[in-house]
């Protein structure tokens, strides 16, 4: 499983879900698009938010795949955090699991949401490759579920983009390679 989180992309208040790629981003993508090309991918599957299909598009394109849409894949809402900073914001709801700010989604219920999706992509491609569209909080939350070293400072770790080649023997996770930078996650 590749979980490719999305490239750079402009911040506009209300506009989550249509928000695309920066130029930047734009070039990234491409940029990924070459660097996973010459692998064979059974399956595209991404965020419902623009800028996580725009990341992924360039390589299904190459291949000649439709990206599936899956909604619980979106992005965590992290709510009303004020004052606080956002990166205190997103520290607490790693800490306190369970706790959600106002009008947010605590790491637990969108963990759980989202690792639903996972499992059953697990069970129903199993030994396949597959592409996932994503976001660095969900992603961190979904690969949390299954090894507890994925929390709040890999999250910080990552960058955007970014890619993770995630190795399961059935619904283990066995390994982790970021293929960014060619970083194995110890």
């Amino acid at each position: 499983m590749y979980f490719i989180r999305h490239a750079e992309s402009i911040f506009v208040e209300g506009k989550e879900r249509t928000r695309g790629l920066t130029e930047k981003g734009l070039l990234d993508a491409e940029s990924i698009k070459a660097r996973l090309q010459a692998i064979e991918y059974d399956v595209f599957i991404s965020s419902p938010y623009e800028r996580a299909i725009e990341t992924i598009r360039p390589l299904a394109i190459y291949h000649g795949e439709i990206i599936q849409l899956e909604e619980d894949l979106r992005e965590r809402t992290i709510g009303k955090f004020a004052p606080e900073t956002f990166s205190d914001a997103k520290d607490r709801v790693y800490e306190q699991f369970q706790f959600a700010f106002p009008n947010g989604e605590s790491s637990e219920a969108a963990q759980l949401r989202a690792s639903k999706v996972i499992l059953n992509i697990l069970d129903n491609h199993a030994g396949k490759n597959i592409v996932i569209g994503t976001h660095g909080d969900i992603m961190t939350l979904i690969l949390n579920y299954f090894d507890k070293k994925f929390d709040y400072s890999f999250w910080k770790a990552t960058s955007m983009p970014d890619i993770y080649q995630a190795t399961f023997k059935g619904t283990t996770l066995v390994d982790v390679i970021r293929l960014w930078n060619d970083q194995h996650i110890e």
